[in-house]
């Protein structure tokens, strides 16, 4: 092999492990991080604070180690948007937690989709949010619950381990991996390996930042592999057959990246040791000096495609990746899989859309009882915040889907809008926002719907509460960041973002914040001018880039 063309350390300790003398801790998640690993936390949860109750709890377990066992405080209610960067942390939380539960590839049974049903009505005031990380999200946990919380849900094989926290989280997967007729290969079996040998390891327990994973050997690319930290996406390789082609370094948050490709192809057996070794080298090589610097993101931008294959091959591997051609891009068309669609074995998947991903408890232990009513025990999640059912049989179709639609899942009747619409958390629960999201986008969805009746064009509204982007705000056609404007709740506007087809960053328009209340105006006033100016098939952020400024506004 040629020798490793790594740089030299640099001048200023960046915190990397791999060079002796950056061991020591350069912040304070880090020194915390050192002290006790993350995942030790769970002991005391269980010994200590449960019984003892909220105020027995440390800052460095309560606002860091919790998160590596899926736990958050949330915010305190009536603390406005426009306080949010004044007030300490101690004056943010509430005494309660979001529990995020953890569901790599966003696989669940009926049996795990009615136990987190169950947990959401007896232990988190009934609520419920999809994430677009294929997560599902409960509220209003209290410490003294989660021992009892955990137990349940790992009795039916799920859990809370590394759902948060500077560790690798979920992994996302394909939602129709194994069933769609149009699949590349199914990336199941690498996914399961990689969460089953490596998610609760203490090597790999420790990182820089968060690290995000995203698997699919879906032609349509239904993971955003451009956005994540590693990404295995399903390629024909000419000689080697299907695989994967290996990206690295996407992010959004303050500083978007998108991810690049480093020109590897992983053939199935491959990609866990792939993963394995881009960990590591995100381990060791990554930036633990400022948390602002510290996702994968600024490293790969800093070394470059090459120098990175080359230390993940000679390093980590042991040995060459074949080269891989890229992916082609995805067909034309929706990649929510809301609707009915045939899979490969004669049966059907059924894709649904709540409104913005919220649920509740009980509407999660009713769904439990439809799908398994109609012949199904398989439900995946999105990371477009929808939900799909899995091997339904021909004449269960329509039952399905009309009992689907009689509980606000809507399937043959969803809008534009229903489809498209995106949230995060917001200001409800989370101690980072500064506007709501959740309530203003399911109105925003609500009078898109009455307004445009007959708006068809496929579209994706991304709100956001903060700059963090959870919502992925800067790949959508329209981005709307939470902002404050003349003292009021408003959005900056990012326009001309996308995935897949479009695969790219928005652009802001300069000086435009739209206030709360006129936000329905703004997104009807713009779609209507991109109906009136489209070409045909033209989409939304090709459109963007060749429309008059004044059309955007």
């Amino acid at each position: 092999m040629a020798q490793t063309r790594i740089a030299p350390p640099p001048a200023r300790p960046e915190g990397q492990w791999a060079f002796d003398e950056q061991r020591e801790p350069l912040n304070a998640n880090e020194r915390f991080k050192q002290e006790d690993d993350g995942l030790a936390v769970r002991a005391r949860v269980e010994q200590v604070y449960s019984r003892e109750g909220f105020a027995s709890i440390p800052p460095d377990d309560l606002r860091g180690r919790l998160r590596w066992w899926g736990l958050y405080t949330q915010r305190r209610p009536g603390i406005d948007g426009g306080r949010t960067a004044t007030l300490e942390p101690h004056e943010l939380d509430d005494e309660y937690f979001m529990l995020r539960v953890r569901c790599d590839g966003g696989a669940l049974t009926t049996t795990q989709l009615r136990t987190i049903g169950e947990l959401s009505t007896q232990y988190a005031r009934g609520t419920a949010d999809l994430t677009d990380r294929q997560n599902i999200q409960l509220h209003w946990v209290r410490i003294e619950d989660v021992p009892q919380i955990w137990q349940r849900l790992e009795a039916v094989g799920l859990s809370t381990q590394e759902a948060c926290g500077d560790t690798p989280r979920v992994i996302l997967g394909s939602p129709v991996a194994g069933v769609a007729a149009d699949e590349i290969i199914d990336g199941t079996p690498a996914l399961e390996h990689i969460a089953r040998t490596y998610i609760g390891d203490p090597a790999y327990s420790n990182l820089p930042r968060k690290f995000k994973t995203a698997i699919s050997g879906s032609p349509h690319q239904d993971v955003a592999h451009e956005i994540n930290d590693v990404s295995f996406v399903g390629v024909v390789h000419p000689e080697l057959g299907p695989g994967f082609d290996v990206w690295v370094g996407g992010a959004l948050s303050t500083n978007p990246r998108l991810a690049v490709r480093l020109g590897a192809f992983a053939t199935l057996e491959q990609v866990p040791e792939v993963w394995k070794g881009v960990v590591g080298i995100f381990r060791d090589y990554g930036y633990r000096r400022l948390r602002t610097r510290a996702r994968l993101k600024f490293l790969v931008a800093d070394w470059g495609a090459q120098v990175f294959r080359d230390v993940l091959e000679q390093e980590y591997l042991g040995f060459a990746l074949a080269d891989g051609p890229a992916p082609p891009p995805p067909p034309l068309g929706r990649r929510d899989l809301v609707g009915v669609h045939p899979q490969a074995d004669g049966r059907f998947f059924v894709g649904a859309a709540p409104t913005v991903g919220r649920l509740s408890g009980p509407l999660l232990t009713r769904l439990a009882d439809v799908v398994q009513g109609a012949g199904s025990d398989r439900v995946r999640l999105t990371v477009e915040q929808k939900l799909v059912v899995l091997d339904v049989a021909p004449d269960a179709v329509d039952g399905l889907v009309e009992t689907l639609e009689e509980l606000g899942l809507a399937v043959r009747s969803a809008s534009t809008f229903r489809r498209g619409t995106m949230a995060c958390t917001g200001i409800e629960y989370c101690k980072l926002a500064i506007v709501e999201t959740k309530a203003r986008a399911r109105d925003l969805v609500l009078q898109l719907e009455e307004r445009l009746p007959t708006f068809d064009a496929p579209l994706t509204v991304n709100l956001n509460g903060c700059p963090n982007s959870c919502a992925r705000i800067q790949v959508a056609d329209i981005g709307l960041k939470g902002a404050l404007a003349g003292g009021q709740d408003g959005y900056q506007v990012h326009l001309g973002g996308g995935l897949g087809l479009t695969s790219r960053l928005g652009t802001t328009l300069r000086g435009l914040r739209v206030p709360a209340d006129e936000l329905p105006d703004y997104v009807e006033r713009v779609a209507r001018r991109f109906a009136d100016q489209r070409t045909d098939g033209e989409q939304f952020a090709t459109w963007v880039h060749r429309a008059a400024e004044e059309d955007l506004r």
